[in-house]
């Protein structure tokens, strides 16, 4: 029985983006599924087309498949409704590119947007490795076309956030685009420091440990195991034994 990362609330009424419904990823974002808990695209496609209107669309996941990613962005882009992008605590990876089909993208104040490079796993000789990286970097260019077409920075500019595995706080992902809204907002910014530094050279420095969000994210990822009992086996001549010493 698989457990769906998503489920759907029918609004009585409009709410304030005037959605019709309401759309929750939680969870990997997966092609198939592995320990049971995951749902492929064409699930996403059935339940996405199963009503009629604007929809808003909470997101909170870690990513996963980058290619199960592109064809639930290629949903919603051609949604024929207003889809509003809602950031609930992280949209990271490939669910960061799911994010850039909004209509409007809204994040929490609390939430994280995070970019980086595509990653996978190869095995072979030198030929084998050169293919890998060649498709990575198209791969690279894919992702970086979403990107683009949300925020309007120059392809260079998205390049340097990726290498640099950029997490964005709600302020920084509205200031490159990635964002239009931050929610709960009375539309007057904080006045202050800002919670990122820019460099001459462009590179964005985030406020947050790298390690520790980067942690975090794993230990969602990574299946947790059961821990394993250990046992020995001991002869009866040494129970005995054993035994006999406690007694004196």
């Amino acid at each position: 029985m698989t457990r769906k990362f998503w489920r759907w609330a029918r609004n009585e009424a409009p709410d304030s983006f005037g959605s019709d419904r309401t759309l929750y990823l939680d969870g990997e974002i997966s092609d198939e599924t592995w320990y049971g808990d995951e749902v492929t695209p064409q699930v996403f496609k059935d339940e996405l087309n199963s009503g009629k209107g604007n929809i808003t669309l909470w997101i909170n996941s870690p990513g996963g498949d980058v290619f199960a990613a592109a064809q639930i962005y290629n949903m919603l882009m051609d949604y024929p409704y207003d889809v509003t992008v809602k950031i609930d605590a992280l949209a990271a990876s490939a669910a960061s590119v799911i994010a850039m089909a909004g209509t409007k993208v809204c994040m929490s104040p609390v939430a994280m947007l995070m970019v980086h490079n595509p990653a996978t796993i190869a095995i072979g000789d030198s030929e084998e490795m050169q293919k890998a990286i060649d498709m990575l970097s198209e791969v690279k260019e894919s992702i970086m076309n979403a990107y683009e077409i949300k925020s309007g920075l120059s392809r260079n500019k998205i390049s340097k956030l990726m290498d640099a595995e950029t997490w964005m706080n709600a302020k920084e992902a509205k200031k490159l685009g990635f964002a239009d809204e931050i929610l709960f907002a009375d539309g007057t910014e904080p006045s202050g420091d800002n919670d990122s530094t820019e460099h001459d050279d462009g590179e964005i420095e985030m406020l947050f440990s790298r390690k520790a969000v980067t942690d975090s994210l794993l230990s969602k990822l990574i299946p947790k195991r059961k821990p394993e009992i250990k046992t020995q086996t001991i002869k009866v001549a040494d129970l005995e034994k054993r035994l006999s010493l406690l007694s004196h």
